[in-house]
């Protein structure tokens, strides 16, 4: 008996409506959540990227970007520029601050101030290796340092998990005085890190592409080790380490490499957000014990002292 095969099209869309039902049966969350899995996340992430940095025409810039501001709540009255000077909706978003804006709070024992303007939507303990994303939802320290070793020392300390949300500044600023050890890069998905997404879909920070620094404190910050873990979202395909911090190198698509011991002062620039997304600060160290925060929820400005040394 002569079997004949289905045309190579037909046998591709079967696939694909099985595995668009794979996504909408097993994808936790609502079905706004589910659908998203079937979206293309890193190709629409690099679509939205190459037009964000598209150079706007003189004309367009202020009714474009000035209706994207007034859309998000942007306050254009902190921008450094004037509007018509940014020409982009990237450059727009990436913009700095006026000078003076976000003075950081004055040196305490074990001081550590917010590297960006943001929500605080999580905090806690870390416990046998583990930080809680939301609703109960764990996830794995060593995971989400993926390319550092010994993730144990921060076993003890304390996480905190900041959002910023699109009309937030995107950039992101060093916390403590202390010297940076280590940088790296995580290669992975682009969920989005929205409130919908953190309390549903498992694992959001191990998964999603991510850049992290971490230092050791010195000074009034001595005893303390700190890791700022830059993670990507759904369009925010730009996750940015400061090339100070690089020292001509590259960082690797995925991996990672020491750093001298560059030393490191609070409100000095960490890196960059290309459109929105979080920062998770992890605080470990021998005196991490010792550390208490001092805001646990709620919104905080880059500067801001997040805690101290009890």
């Amino acid at each position: 008996m002569h079997l004949s095969w289905p045309p190579p099209a037909r046998v591709a869309l079967v696939l694909a409506l099985v595995w668009a039902l794979y996504v909408l049966i097993w994808t936790p969350g609502p079905l706004p959540l589910r659908l998203l899995g079937l979206y293309p996340k890193k190709l629409g992430s690099r679509v939205v990227g190459w037009a964000a940095a598209k150079r706007l025409p003189a004309a367009w810039r202020e009714p474009l970007l000035g209706r994207f501001a007034r859309h998000y709540g942007i306050d254009l009255t902190e921008a450094e520029l004037p509007l018509a000077d940014y020409p982009s909706l990237q450059a727009l978003f990436t913009r700095r601050l006026r000078p003076g804006l976000r003075p950081q709070d004055g040196p305490l024992p074990g001081y550590l101030n917010s590297p960006v303007d943001a929500r605080i939507i999580a905090s806690g303990r870390i416990e046998a290796g583990t930080a809680i994303q939301a609703k109960g939802l764990p996830y794995r320290v060593a995971e989400l340092l993926k390319h550092e070793r010994g993730a144990e020392r921060f076993d003890g300390g304390h996480y905190l998990t900041l959002y910023l949300s699109p009309k937030d500044y995107h950039r992101i600023h060093v916390p403590l005085e202390g010297r940076v050890s280590a940088v790296s890069h995580v290669e992975g998905e682009l969920w989005p890190v929205n409130d919908a997404s953190t309390g549903h879909v498992p694992r959001l920070y191990e998964r999603n592409r991510r850049a992290t620094w971490i230092a050791l404190g010195t000074g009034p910050c001595e005893g303390l080790e700190v890791a700022a873990v830059l993670v990507g979202a759904t369009h925010v395909g730009g996750v940015l380490i400061d090339g100070r911090w690089l020292g001509g190198r590259d960082l690797p698509k995925d991996g990672g490499f020491p750093v001298s011991l560059l030393p490191c002062a609070p409100g000095e620039d960490l890196g960059t957000f290309e459109f929105g997304s979080t920062v998770v600060l992890l605080v470990g160290g021998p005196r991490a014990k010792d550390w208490a925060p001092l805001r646990a929820e709620g919104a905080v400005r880059m500067g801001q002292r997040l805690g101290a040394y009890r």
